[in-house]
């Protein structure tokens, strides 16, 4: 009860009818472009991610050194 080749066949033959072959070309380029461009921006976002997180843990590195300077400092007095 699926759908047969003959059927699948058809349908292709009346969207082209449709759309014509150009049209149905530019749409699937656009559609690889989006691809490779959300494929690249994914890359970029996890790129920045790990950067984020390393600029996070030195900033809490070096606040923990300022209060441990300023612990030490109070120590003096």
């Amino acid at each position: 009860m699926g759908i047969s080749i003959w059927q699948l066949l058809i349908l292709l033959a009346v969207v082209i009818l449709i759309f014509g072959t150009k049209k149905l070309k530019n749409v699937g380029g656009d559609l690889g472009s989006a691809i490779k461009g959300f494929k690249s921006a994914v890359k970029d976002g996890d790129a920045s991610d790990g950067d984020a997180a390393k600029q996070e843990k030195v900033a809490q590195d070096s606040a923990d050194t300022a209060d441990t300077e300023s612990v030490k400092k109070e120590d003096k007095v």
